[in-house]
C-alpha cells in the first residue's frame, strides 16, 4: 500500500519537475518597451508551464479573451493583476491573451498572446518500479533414450547368395573309352557263339 501511494506521489509530481517557468521579456520584462511578439515566437508553451511577469507600479497584468486582446479593452477580463510580480500558470491547451490594462499601454505593444499545446512528453518511469517476473526456461533432459531392441528387418524374400548352390551352365558329357573299343566287341562274339553253341548244340545232337 505504501508503494502505490508513493508512486502516485511521483506520478503527480513529475509535471511540476518537468514545467517551465517562463519570465515575460526577459530581462526587458512586463513594459512598453518590450516587444513580445519575437519574444514568444520559437517557444513551445505546454500544460504547467507559468509566466512571470514583472513590472512596475504603473503596470497590470490581465488575462482577456480574443476579441478584447485586439481591440485592447480589459473590461471583460478574465484575470488581473497589478502586484509587480505575477505569475500565472497555463492551466489549459489553447491560445491565452495578456495585456496591461493601463490606457494606451496595450496600443504600445504591451500585449502577449501564446499557444499552449496539451501536454508536455511523458515522464520516464520510476526506477523504482517492481523488476518483471521472469521465468526460467526448462532444462533439457539430459537421460539416454533407450537403444531398440528390435532385431534389424530383413527383406522377405531375398534368400542370402552364399545358400544357393552355384548352376553350372556346362553340361556333363560321357567319356567314351578311345582305347580296347575293338577287342571289347570281339569278347561279346564270343560270349554270344559260345552261348549259342551251348544251347543249339544238344539239339543239333539230337536231330543227327
Amino acid at each position: 500500500m505504501s508503494r502505490a501511494v508513493a508512486l502516485l506521489i511521483f506520478l503527480l509530481a513529475v509535471p511540476a519537475c518537468y514545467a517551465t517557468d517562463y519570465v515575460v521579456g526577459g530581462t526587458t520584462g512586463w513594459d512598453t518597451s518590450g516587444d513580445y511578439t519575437t519574444w514568444a515566437s520559437g517557444k513551445t508553451f505546454s500544460v504547467g508551464d507559468s509566466l512571470s511577469f514583472v513590472y512596475g507600479s504603473s503596470h497590470t497584468v490581465d488575462e482577456v479573451n480574443k476579441a478584447d486582446y485586439d481591440s485592447c479593452t480589459a473590461t471583460n477580463a478574465i484575470s488581473s493583476s497589478n502586484n509587480g510580480n505575477t505569475t500565472i500558470t497555463l492551466s489549459k491547451s489553447g491560445p491565452h491573451y495578456f495585456i496591461c490594462s493601463t490606457p494606451n499601454h496595450c496600443s504600445q505593444g504591451m500585449k502577449l498572446a501564446v499557444s499552449v499545446s496539451a501536454a508536455a512528453s511523458s515522464p520516464p518511469a520510476p526506477t523504482g518500479s517492481l523488476p518483471p517476473s521472469t521465468t526460467p526456461s526448462p532444462v533439457p533432459s539430459m537421460a539416454p533414450s533407450p537403444a531398440s531392441s528390435s532385431p534389424p528387418s530383413s527383406t522377405p524374400g531375398t534368400t542370402p547368395s552364399a545358400l544357393t548352390p552355384p548352376t553350372s551352365s556346362k553340361t556333363p558329357t560321357t567319356s567314351t573309352p578311345s582305347g580296347n573299343g575293338a577287342m571289347g566287341s570281339f569278347k561279346r562274339m564270343d560270349a554270344l557263339v559260345l552261348g549259342a553253341s551251348i544251347v543249339f548244340g544238344p539239339l543239333l545232337v539230337l536231330m543227327g
